[in-house]
């Protein structure tokens, strides 16, 4: 029995061609992949409240919160550059754009401290310590 794994390769000189971009993080699947005209159709309606955002979307309330990429950090947005024919063969994706912040969504409930996103920023801290130096 052969186990075979893909590997996803990074065009890291594209980086420097990449724009940086406003990012919303939704609480649902939306089937499109690619540009989209979001400030005229969605944040023109975004009404600060306590740092907490509110909004609505195709008919349900979302709450939103803008969080900032831990420090020293920079978020991607990915592009692929070719499908491959299988889940076995290797994947090539470009930087297509970059974001220090980002907007997440949730549906109908407040943002809060113990939201998956939020714990996810304070990951790199974590690591630090915990590969960090053990002193004495």
């Amino acid at each position: 029995m052969s186990c075979n794994t893909s590997v996803t390769h990074v065009r890291v000189s594209s980086v420097s061609q990449a724009q940086g971009v406003p990012v919303h993080l939704m609480p649902c699947e939306i089937e499109h992949n690619g540009p989209a005209e979001v400030s005229q159709y969605f944040t023109a309606t975004t009404k600060d409240h306590k740092h907490e955002k509110t909004v609505s979307f195709r008919g349900r309330g979302l709450k939103g919160q803008e969080i900032r990429c831990p420090e020293g950090y920079t978020g991607l947005v990915l592009k692929e550059i070719s499908k491959p024919g299988s889940d076995q063969e290797d994947r090539t994706v470009k930087v297509s754009s970059v974001f220090d912040k980002l907007t997440y969504w949730n549906l109908e409930t407040p943002p809060n401290s113990d939201d998956t996103v939020v714990l996810a920023m304070d990951w790199p801290k974590m690591a630090e310590a915990i590969h960090g130096p053990v002193e004495d």
